[in-house]
């Protein structure tokens, strides 16, 4: 009966062990494929909080869009199916239109400048509006400026974009944006290799580490270096789980994925010089200076269109455009 009762005792205690480890689990979610720029972010952030709580929480990595596209990420995160995701500030849209701000066309003049508001209260001010939405804000990452690219001409001037078919993501700002340039732009999930390859669309615009990583530059001859849009990724915790967290479990996997961010911009645009040279290699024609003069004038009556309405959304914007003079 002792014998008995002992095996079900350490049963028993290998169960909430069990339990205890599925519970300190956290599924994190990424669209992109190994080596993109959300990985390295979702990768540095495991490493550093499973070494900062000594294995007590330990990450798990669903990215390539095995659970879904960024949208169906944000969605699943909002119900805590998965905990916390990497996702690109543009899908955002549908759920946080305050998001919006960062996705202005021509607001950053570059990279430190995009720091300076981000990591401030302006940055602050968006992720914690994100709580209205069953977000917790963690931290801000980048994707980077993003550039044009197509297959069927080289573009100089806003003109020069007319009747181009390009992917976009599904965010209304940025379907409004290549609207107002004279593009046909097209909603379209990732990843879009076979479609761009197939000429189901022209074109498509990212950073420059897309069109590394995913191979563009077999399939895209053109490259205009716009830097028309800052793409952040924008780093959040289901707040439903956060809220069953102890403080101090809160802030120390909050720090590790600001520390993750912070390493990962920096590692992205260390390696932008040579991202150019090695695109040219293998044969992208690149306009290094278009007229961007051109691109703003067709852009700037968006701050007044019903993107911006709300007066949160307005407010911040007008802040934000104050901030970037």
């Amino acid at each position: 009966m002792k014998k008995t009762f002992f095996i079900l005792l350490v049963l028993l205690s290998f169960s909430a062990v069990q339990i205890a480890l599925a519970s300190n689990t956290i599924k994190l979610g990424v669209v992109t494929k190994p080596g993109s720029a959300q990985n390295i972010v979702a990768e540095k952030f495991k490493e550093l909080l499973e070494q900062n709580s000594n294995g007590a929480y330990k990450v798990k990595i669903f990215h390539s869009k095995s659970i879904g596209n960024e949208t169906e990420i944000l969605q699943q995160i909002q119900m805590n199916t998965i905990q916390i995701g990497v996702v690109t500030g543009g899908p955002y849209d549908t759920f946080a239109p305050i998001v919006r701000v960062i996705n202005y066309p021509f607001l950053f003049k570059d990279a430190s400048q995009v720091d300076a508001i981000l990591d401030g209260p302006l940055g602050q001010e968006i992720l914690d509006d994100l709580e209205n939405v069953g977000f917790k804000g963690l931290s801000f990452s980048e994707n980077g400026f993003r550039n044009l690219t197509n297959n069927k001409h080289a573009v100089k001037t806003a003109a020069d974009v007319s009747g181009l078919k390009l992917r976009v993501m599904s965010s209304v700002l940025h379907k409004s944006i290549w609207k107002s340039l004279g593009a046909n732009p097209t909603p379209m999930p990732w990843p879009i290799y076979t479609e761009l390859e197939q000429g189901v669309i022209d074109g498509q615009e990212n950073p420059l580490w897309v069109m590394e990583v995913y191979k563009f530059y077999e399939i895209q001859k053109y490259m205009t270096l716009t830097r028309h849009v800052y793409s952040p990724h924008i780093n959040v915790a289901s707040l439903q789980w956060w809220k069953t967290l102890k403080t101090a479990d809160q802030e120390m996997i909050r720090k590790a994925m600001i520390e993750a961010s912070v390493f990962q911009r920096k590692d992205n645009r260390d390696k932008n010089g040579a991202r150019l040279d090695f695109l040219r290699e293998k044969g992208m024609l690149i306009e290094e200076n278009p007229d961007l003069a051109s691109f703003r004038a067709k852009v700037a009556g968006l701050k007044d269109m019903d993107l911006y309405k709300d007066p949160k959304v307005n407010t911040l914007l007008l802040k934000m455009i104050e901030a970037t003079k």
